[in-house]
């Protein structure tokens, strides 16, 4: 079986220590995390907890039993792709002097990426979107000079009336 990136989301008792508690889960078993975000949720008592990993069918089913496992943990599902909605946020400072700004502009206005700040020597530009998206633009972009660049990690909603991998009807 091939690694594949797998996307899992839970809901998570809003309580100190539970990020710890699952970080340190994964760790003992020697899966690695590539992104994690932590959001509210609309219930101040609940937090959403979105985790990248590699693995095949085998390694997800094991880190959706273990995490399931976890008092604290409400719900654990594996996000498919097809069905649900995945973005990102980037931050990328880029070097660019006043010869190279409108080439860089250009870049950003095709993947609707915005900048939000601009000095004498760079500029910071702004996308949000898929991960391939992400992965795009900075193909493109790394023709400049890279000077700093942050993401988020994927956070992800299911599409339609599922809610962490139950219909609203049930």
């Amino acid at each position: 079986m091939s690694k594949k990136q797998q996307v899992v989301s839970m809901l998570v008792d809003n309580n100190a220590g539970v990020l710890a508690r699952i970080s340190s889960l994964f760790a003992r078993k020697g899966f690695n995390i590539d992104s994690l975000t932590v959001s509210a949720t609309d219930d101040a008592r609940l937090s959403r907890i979105t985790i990248t990993t590699q693995g095949d069918k085998q390694v997800l089913d094991q880190i959706l039993s273990q995490t399931g496992k976890l008092v604290e943990v409400r719900r654990v599902v594996a996000v498919d792709p097809a069905a649900s909605i995945q973005r990102e946020l980037l931050l990328v400072k880029v070097k660019a002097d006043q010869a190279m700004r409108s080439t860089v502009r250009e870049a950003a206005e095709i993947y609707k990426a915005r900048v939000v700040d601009l000095s004498v020597e760079s500029m910071v530009v702004e996308l949000t979107g898929k991960p391939s998206k992400i992965d795009g633009f900075l193909a493109v972009i790394s023709q400049y000079e890279i000077l700093e660049m942050c993401r988020t990690g994927v956070t992800a909603l299911e599409r339609g009336s599922t809610v962490l991998g139950q219909d609203l009807d049930e």
